[in-house]
């Protein structure tokens, strides 16, 4: 059994909000936009990290993260990247790989906002984390906890930091 903290678009920022929800998971999962490194070396610190880079991401974070991110949590296929869009609207360029090779969850981050549904065309769930960062026009902080035991994916719960000023 692994607690996951799912999070995205941190934009350079870390604080001791998002810290207190590291603390408490088994790994941490990040879905790009990452900004300074010194976000995901606080992380590193405390927990196993997997992350990705999205398209503000400079090329030192290029360099250490992928732009997919592709594993096996226990018995669930993950697939990991930035831009993939949602269910009906993926990302042309994911769209042949995600007829070929669904993964079992579906992880993007990009669009600041909150969304988890199941592509019933792919079998899988689909997961965006919104945004945990400052930067941006979404109005709340947002990051996603779950379990992974074996090949389920449950205890959801949406974390909701504080509104963004």
């Amino acid at each position: 059994m692994k607690n996951i903290l799912l999070l995205s678009d941190t934009h350079s920022h870390i604080d001791d909000a998002i810290l207190k929800y590291v603390k408490q998971a088994d790994e941490v999962w990040h879905a790009g936009d990452i900004g300074d490194l010194e976000v995901t070396d606080a992380i590193k610190k405390l927990k196993p990290l997997r992350a990705v880079y999205g398209n503000i991401d400079d090329a030192q974070a290029r360099l250490e993260f992928p732009l997919h991110n592709r594993f096996m949590c226990e018995e669930v296929s993950v697939w990991i990247t930035h831009i993939g869009g949602y269910p009906g609207k993926y990302n042309p360029n994911i769209k042949a790989e995600m007829t070929a090779n669904p993964p079992k969850l579906f992880i993007c981050g990009h669009s600041h906002i909150l969304k988890v549904m199941f592509d019933k065309k792919h079998n899988l769930l689909h997961m965006n984390p919104g945004a945990c960062g400052k930067s941006g026009f979404h109005q709340v902080r947002t990051m996603l906890r779950f379990v992974i035991e074996g090949d389920k994916i449950k205890d959801l719960e949406i974390i909701e930091i504080e509104k963004r000023v």
